[in-house]
């Protein structure tokens, strides 16, 4: 898809993978729940309001090269209440399959089954 195909989004690239960042709550949702793919990453600041981040997995790698995850976690730590952090930032990490929706709870939030996490810098990685 190009970048035009993805409204409320975000899009970088990071060695040839396509990373989406919501811009607000009901971007969030949309990107979690409409874009998002099974066998995608998705990542968000841990404890605290913030963007949710999508690496696009199309080949369904079992391994997302660690550059690509160090960027996307960099980013969603960035786009939180987390950005002028002084040390390293929590970010959640786990695949698509692994994010859920319950029926009813406000817009942006999510469930995560089961995740692992990353601390990185909260940094603009694009510059």
């Amino acid at each position: 898809m190009p970048p035009s195909e993805y409204p409320g989004c975000r899009v970088y690239e990071r060695d040839g993978f396509t990373i989406l960042v919501g811009k607000g709550a009901r971007d969030n949702d949309h990107l979690t729940t409409r874009i998002a793919d099974p066998d995608d990453i998705w990542l968000h600041a841990a404890g605290c309001a913030g963007s949710h981040v999508v690496i696009r997995n199309p080949e369904r790698l079992p391994e997302v090269p660690r550059r690509v995850v160090e960027c996307a976690a960099q980013l969603a730590a960035w786009h939180s209440k987390t950005r002028k952090a002084g040390g390293k930032v929590e970010v959640h990490l786990c695949r698509g399959a692994d994010v859920r929706k319950p029926s009813g709870w406000a817009v942006g939030k999510v469930q995560l089954r089961r995740y692992d996490v990353i601390r990185v810098y909260s940094r603009d990685p694009s510059g």
